[in-house]
């Protein structure tokens, strides 16, 4: 039975094995039984599911997980933390702990070994700092996925979900959305955590979608010209491509690229839709491959 919900039993587990909090790993361990079974269910976690989990800290969420799933993989960087998680983990004969950077980890032979290499579900309590390196990781790398449940800080929760106009729309909004649908699930204030961060979080779920929204010649040159366009936000679109100097075209030649694509050189990326950023993209490679 989970245990671990309530921070009387955490405050237990960590004075056992006196462990110390440690900043670098951005380690906010969930003390909300509530919380961890909306995740739960947010996650839309069923028995016939293998999850991975990233940042298991003492095994809070794990025993969740693994009370709701056909099986479990936890992995946890803070060597520390592993005595402690083959304790609080114990019980459970359907998880397996690695000590491990995830962004090491070869998930695509996880899932085919775990999984048949059929979809799997991600679920996650992020440290701040390495929230997109990993989300980012997860689906540049084409590893089979399903979906990602992820508790983030709640202002990188507004952009994953934000459109154009908004100062909080920039290129993990649209990297995101092209290959997801981002849903915010719940949101969870500072004194569900320990030790309590100085900032609200928010539960979002990322839908892989099976093709993503718009077709792209070079998904590699889509996310160029987006994160040149968002580089230097209050220049113009025209400027941003200019400067980023990635592209072997003109000033000129780009101009007329934005000119094909129907708006005016002066406008901002912040305006431009993913529908907009894709056609730009084709239009700048057919210019690129002339």
């Amino acid at each position: 039975m989970a245990t671990l919900g309530n921070s009387k039993n955490t405050i237990e587990v960590l004075q056992k094995y006196g462990f110390r909090f440690q900043k670098k790993f951005g380690q906010n361990f969930l003390i909300n039984p509530s919380v961890l079974e909306d995740i739960i269910a947010a996650a839309e976690v069923t028995k016939e599911d293998f999850v991975l989990e990233i940042g298991p800290g003492i095994g809070t969420m794990t025993q969740y997980l693994c009370e709701s799933a056909r099986e479990v993989v936890a992995v946890e960087v803070d060597r520390n933390l592993i005595p402690i998680l083959e304790d609080t983990l114990s019980e459970y004969d359907n998880v397996t702990v690695l000590n491990e950077d995830i962004l090491k980890v070869d998930i695509a032979k996880l899932a085919q070994e775990k999984n048949a290499g059929k979809p799997i579900k991600v679920v996650a309590n992020l440290p701040y700092y390495i929230t997109t390196p990993i989300i980012m990781g997860l689906f540049e790398s084409h590893v089979p996925l399903e979906s990602i449940t992820i508790m983030v800080q709640k202002e990188v929760a507004d952009r994953m979900q934000e459109g154009p106009g908004s100062k909080d729309y920039g290129a993990l909004s649209l990297a995101v959305q092209y290959y997801a649908k981002p849903e915010i699930m719940l949101e969870v204030p500072p004194s569900c955590f320990m030790p309590q961060p100085k900032v609200g979080s928010a539960v979002i779920r990322l839908t892989r979608h099976e093709k993503p929204p718009v077709e792209v010649k070079s998904e590699k040159l889509l996310f160029q010209v987006i994160r040149a366009s968002f580089n230097q936000r209050r220049k113009t679109l025209v400027n941003g491509l200019s400067n980023f100097g990635a592209f072997g075209l003109t000033k000129e030649v780009l101009q007329e690229c934005i000119e094909e694509l129907g708006v005016s050189g002066t406008i901002r990326g912040e305006a431009l839709t993913l529908e907009q950023f894709a056609k730009l993209s084709n239009i700048i490679y057919e210019h690129k491959t002339r």
